[in-house]
């Protein structure tokens, strides 16, 4: 590896989603998902390169074909870390940030993105940056939950609520946000740790980096964004994007 190159983003995608089938290459407003995500992800101030990771021709062709950067990864990556790990070895480059914005949020903001970049920089003695935003308690495993300390640490991760309501009901729970920020080495720390129990459990491949002694950091961010995990979070991401700020400044 040569020269740091600034700020990567990689976003990993799979065709074979379990919950939503295809849904990399769902249209939202004759758009594909991924796509979007990465039309936002190029609008960031602070990024200097962007590449969709996927694990099938189909994608790959669909994403070059939109004149996005693209590169096929394998087929039996268990999640997108692991996916993004492999992708930033074989790109051969030396970047200070690897970002990590999930394939499946295709409202993501950019602000968010460039929040990130920048409190990782004032905050680099964290391997690994994971946002969230606070909202109102809800029992749905969809959405991963992140229990922190006074410091921003993340101290758990879950699709549980916690804290566990034993004596008193929680109001807020901090939503882990699709957008992950790693120091190269702290990637390959990951990548050739194996997977944990509670990562097993829960699955959540982070929970392998807090198990392996990775320090993680969370920044609180504000705003609404949302994975496509279900049909219905299709159908609302097919409403909102009509009215969406972004998507006008899309190239």
């Amino acid at each position: 590896m040569k020269k740091n190159n600034g700020v990567i983003v990689l976003i990993p995608t799979r065709l074979n989603s379990r919950r939503l089938p295809a849904k990399a290459l769902l249209p939202i407003n004759k758009m594909p998902l991924v796509i979007h995500v990465y039309k936002r992800a190029k609008l960031s101030k602070k990024v200097d390169d962007v590449i969709i990771c996927c694990d099938d021709n189909k994608i790959l062709k669909v994403a070059k074909s939109f004149g996005a950067k693209a590169m096929l990864t394998s087929k039996h990556h268990k999640n997108g870390t692991d996916r993004i790990c492999e992708a930033y070895k074989k790109i051969g480059k030396k970047y200070e940030i690897v970002l990590d914005v999930q394939g499946d949020e295709p409202l993501i903001s950019p602000i968010h993105i460039d929040k990130v970049i920048d409190y990782h920089r004032k905050n680099f003695n964290a391997d690994i940056i994971l946002p969230n935003l606070q909202i109102d308690a809800v029992n749905n495993t969809n959405i991963v939950k992140l229990v922190t300390n006074k410091l921003n640490e993340v101290l758990y991760i879950s699709r549980a609520n916690i804290p566990y309501e034993f004596r008193n009901k929680i109001k807020k729970i901090k939503k882990h946000l699709s957008i992950v920020s790693f120091k190269p080495e702290s990637l390959f720390k990951f990548g050739k740790a194996k997977r944990s129990d509670a990562e097993k459990v829960e699955d959540i491949e982070l929970l392998r980096a807090l198990d392996i002694g990775l320090k993680i950091k969370t920044i609180n961010l504000k705003g609404d964004s949302f994975s496509v995990d279900v049909f219905e979070d299709y159908n609302k991401a097919q409403v909102q994007i009509s009215k969406d700020r972004y998507f006008k400044f899309y190239k």
